[in-house]
């Protein structure tokens, strides 16, 4: 029952903060660190194969505008969706190279609380300054949106491989330097999230295999669970930041990244 109550708690954690900028591997990670979900080698495929739920979420949401065979758009819309899936694929190719080379290093090395407490912080601060001094945007629309830009955005998500940094975070300010609008950039950061999470997702669960151990019922339980709660919960979210971002900038997620930031090295050093 403790580890069903744990799942519950990092499906809700991953669900509300994989799409807000303020990076929802470094709450996971803080959150195990004060009530770890055991054996450590499970929660490190837990916390990556529960992002699958909010996978999901971004599919059932915008099924219509991903889908390039939907019978009520027109030729010209068609095309243009298969060009998005085209400006999603380069945005995933810098993040897929440079996670897969680097996998074992980010989970040995980088996955402290002080280096997410710096990144938190870091970000947050960036954050502030971007949306006190506001540009305006001129890409408009997702069809405005080149592969060039697509790829500069990628590059970006690469920043997302160290813990506290946030994907969603790093992707939308890759987009607002590219002149995109917020909307914008949060909907397309939604859209390179679903290759590269479900790639991380089948990752994991290829080298927890090859490693000789294999899930229990129970861990195969927890997945489940912890996906689930993530696909609903993220379903409010995304909805949530869409609206939000209509009409407010970043900086309350700056401060809280600095708030949280800041409280995690107190406890660190206290620890």
């Amino acid at each position: 029952m403790i580890d069903i109550l744990k799942t519950i708690i990092l499906g809700i954690i991953q669900g509300i903060t994989e799409w807000l900028p303020i990076s929802s591997t470094g709450h996971m990670i803080l959150f195990n660190a004060l009530w770890p979900l055991e054996p450590a080698e499970f929660f490190n495929v837990f916390k990556v194969v529960i992002q699958f739920g909010s996978i999901l979420a971004v599919l059932v949401l915008y099924f219509h505008k991903l889908n390039p065979w939907s019978p009520k758009k027109t030729e010209v819309q068609k095309k243009q969706t298969w060009q998005l899936w085209i400006k999603v694929i380069i945005g995933c190719i810098p993040a897929g190279i440079v996670g897969l080379l680097l996998d074992d290093i980010i989970d040995d090395y980088l996955s402290a609380p002080y280096v997410i407490a710096v990144t938190l912080i870091v970000y947050g601060i960036i954050f502030i300054i971007v949306s006190r001094h506001p540009s305006t945007p001129k890409i408009t629309s997702l069809n405005k949106l080149t592969f060039k830009n697509a790829f500069i955005i990628g590059c970006f998500q690469c920043l997302a491989l160290i813990p506290g940094t946030s994907r969603s975070g790093a992707t939308i300010l890759g987009g607002m330097y590219q002149g995109c609008s917020r909307p914008v950039a949060s909907e397309f950061s939604f859209f390179i999230a679903v290759p590269i999470m479900a790639g991380a997702s089948l990752l994991k669960v290829v080298k927890f295999l090859m490693s000789g151990t294999v899930f229990t019922m129970s861990q195969i339980g927890l997945l489940l669970l912890g996906t689930l709660i993530a696909f609903v919960v993220s379903l409010f979210a995304i909805r949530a930041l869409m609206k939000y971002v209509k009409t407010h900038t970043f900086e309350i997620f700056g401060w809280y990244r600095i708030v949280l930031g800041i409280l995690v090295l107190i406890a660190f050093y206290l620890i």
